[in-house]
């Protein structure tokens, strides 16, 4: 079997990328397919591939400007030549799950998210104060023509498989498809508690972009009164320091045994953004420690929430973290406290073992068997096709 896959870009290391990093090792000989890749981004693993590229990978500053070609995007995957191939198995936050697959081949696209610049997550990119004049013109122009085409392309998919349960409700509200939800990995044999006593000290982790809402997590931590340390980077960071009082440090991004010594160090982690999954608070319950987390989005499908801070009948046994019904800094600030009030509420081995049902392991199996499901299923639509095809549209 010939298997291609297909990635939006290959510039950093991020969640879709470890994803990708399983597909390379289910699929050593196959091939991968990629708008843009800036050598030396991804980890071997990704770069011993066999990696084509679209023309913009050529572009001269293209490492700056890539996120800027967005309306050119659509077209460009469009042109990759997939004929030869039995499987495209495409991982997908933007237009990857466009790419055409020849007649009589099976296209499977793992979606991390619907093209969250063009539908829900428009303003967090292209409102007043994120982005300049003209790019604001432009996309209020593409807008529509974009979401047309995240719509009509994901019709030519045989399976949609979701990362979360929000991905695929947005994929039943966006492309009125059905989906079949895998969760993304993450590497708890890296990922662990290191036996050091946790401290006082909270943690954040996170890229700093607008709709991960840190300010929300600083503000809240300095009116509850504790220690934050801020791991992670992006182009508001001047901002996020603006607001940030003297409790709260910001130490960049950090290698991965740095990282885990913080998360088993921390009292808990504070993750305020609505994402479409959320990888950082499955690696602090690998290292045992509990996430205080806004009450949507993926971080539904991984902590295991305990009861509000305001019921006398306190924390649920079993429970990882304390979920956030509103995204300010106030009701942060009252969760923390809550946590502060009685850290031991939250066990380390509940942690654990909630962390381990999202290891690698398990993406791995299930992808493995997804896919010797999916290829064996028929195409979509016929008597014992794909249950989430074109003819088996999103139940009502």
């Amino acid at each position: 079997m010939r298997v291609a896959l297909v990635h939006d870009w290959l510039t950093g290391m991020r969640g879709g990328e470890k994803v990708l990093e399983v597909f390379c090792e289910l699929f050593p000989d196959a091939d991968l397919f990629t708008l843009i890749h800036l050598p030396g981004t991804v980890s071997p693993i990704i770069e011993a591939r066999r990696i084509r590229t679209s023309p913009a990978s050529r572009l001269p500053g293209i490492a700056r400007s890539y996120r800027n070609l967005l309306p050119l995007y659509p077209w460009l995957i469009e042109r990759f030549d997939f004929r030869g191939y039995d499987l495209v198995l495409s991982s997908s936050s933007c237009v990857a799950k466009g790419a055409k697959a020849a007649p009589g081949a099976t296209h499977v696209s793992y979606v991390h998210s619907p093209m969250r610049y063009v539908w829900d997550r428009y303003d967090d990119y292209f409102a007043p104060g994120q982005a300049g004049f003209v790019t604001r013109t432009a996309m209020s122009f593409f807008r529509g023509p974009l979401q047309q085409w995240d719509r009509s392309s994901a019709e030519r998919v045989d399976v949609l498989v979701a990362n979360s349960e929000f991905v695929a409700t947005r994929i039943r509200r966006y492309f009125g498809r059905r989906s079949e939800v895998i969760p993304p990995p993450v590497d708890t044999r890296l990922f662990r508690p290191t036996g050091d006593a946790p401290g006082g000290e909270w943690l954040a982790v996170s890229a700093f972009a607008p709709y991960k809402r840190l300010e929300v997590a600083i503000r809240g931590a300095d009116l509850a009164g504790v220690p934050l340390a801020v791991v992670g980077s992006g182009p508001h960071e001047s901002r996020l320091r603006a607001v940030a009082g003297p409790r709260t440090r910001f130490l960049g991004w950090v290698p991965d045994d740095e990282l885990v010594a913080l998360y088993s160090r921390c009292r808990a982690l504070v993750f305020p953004a609505v994402e479409d999954f959320g990888i950082a608070p499955v690696e602090a319950m690998a290292c045992g420690r509990p996430v205080v987390a806004l009450g949507r989005g993926g971080a539904r499908d991984s902590v295991v929430g305990g009861r509000w801070e305001g019921d006398p009948g306190g924390v649920e046994s079993g429970a990882t973290g304390l979920f956030v019904d509103e995204q300010t800094p106030e009701a942060f600030a009252r969760a923390i406290r809550a946590v502060e009030a009685d850290p031991d509420a939250f066990r380390p081995e509940d942690c654990r073992g909630r962390a381990e049902q999202f290891d690698t392991e398990v993406f791995r199996a299930r992808i493995r068997e997804g896919v010797e499901r999916w290829m064996g299923e028929g195409p979509p639509g016929a008597p014992g096709g794909g249950p989430a095809g074109p003819g088996n549209p999103a139940a009502p």
